[in-house]
C-alpha cells in the first residue's frame, strides 16, 4: 500500500478522534441557522478554491436536498456566479468579489459564512467585516490559525493544521449541519 495514503489516512483518523469541541461548534452553528430560517433570513456563503467548492456544496444541499425531501432553505453561494465574480474582480479587484455581493444581497439578521483553511483570505475577511457592519451574523469555517476565527461570531475550527484535513473536516461539518435539517422520523 502507498505510504502516502497511509500517512494521510492516519492524519484524518487522528483528527476524527478529537471532535468534541468541533461537534459543539457545529451545534452552535445549527442553532444560528435554524433561528435565521425561522425568521425568514438567508445565508450567504463564500470561499476560495476548494473552499469555494465546499461553499457551493453547502448551498446545494440546503437548497436542494441532502437525503430526504424537505423544505428548501435560502443559502446562496457567492462563488457560483462566474459573470458576477469576473465582473467584480476585473472592475474592483479580487479582494472585492465577496464584499460587493454581501452589499447587494446581505441584510440585517442574515448570516455570512466564510470558509478559509488559513483563516487569512483577505476577500473573506473583508466580506465578513462588511457583513458585521450590516448586522449579519458571521460564521467562520477555518483552521486553527488566522484572524477569521476570532472576528467571527461563531467558528467551526478544524482540529488540524494541515490544509487537506481542514477541508475534509469542513466537508464533514457541512454534512453534519445538513443532517440537522433532515426531516425527523416519527416513531
Amino acid at each position: 500500500m502507498n505510504k502516502t495514503y497511509k500517512k494521510h489516512s492516519k492524519e484524518l483518523i487522528k483528527v476524527l478522534n478529537d471532535v468534541d469541541d468541533f461537534h459543539k461548534q457545529i451545534d452552535q452553528v445549527v442553532e444560528q441557522l435554524q433561528g435565521a430560517f425561522k425568521e425568514e433570513k438567508k445565508v450567504l456563503v463564500a470561499g476560495n478554491g476548494g473552499s469555494a467548492a465546499e461553499a457551493q456544496h453547502l448551498s446545494d444541499e440546503m437548497v436542494g436536498r441532502y437525503k430526504e425531501d424537505r423544505a428548501a432553505y435560502p443559502v446562496i453561494a457567492l462563488t457560483a456566479d462566474t459573470a458576477v465574480i469576473t465582473c467584480i474582480g476585473n472592475d474592483y479587484g479580487y479582494d472585492q468579489v465577496f464584499v460587493r455581493q454581501v452589499d447587494a444581497l446581505g441584510r440585517q439578521g442574515d448570516i455570512f459564512i466564510g470558509l478559509t483553511t488559513s483563516g487569512t483570505s483577505n476577500n473573506i475577511l473583508i466580506a465578513a467585516k462588511r457583513a458585521r457592519e450590516l448586522g449579519m451574523t458571521v460564521i467562520a469555517f477555518t483552521g486553527q490559525k488566522g484572524a477569521f476565527k476570532d472576528m467571527a461570531d461563531y467558528a467551526i475550527v478544524s482540529p488540524s493544521e494541515t490544509g487537506a484535513r481542514i477541508q475534509e473536516m469542513h466537508l464533514h461539518a457541512i454534512h453534519l449541519i445538513c443532517e440537522a435539517f433532515e426531516p425527523k422520523k416519527s416513531s
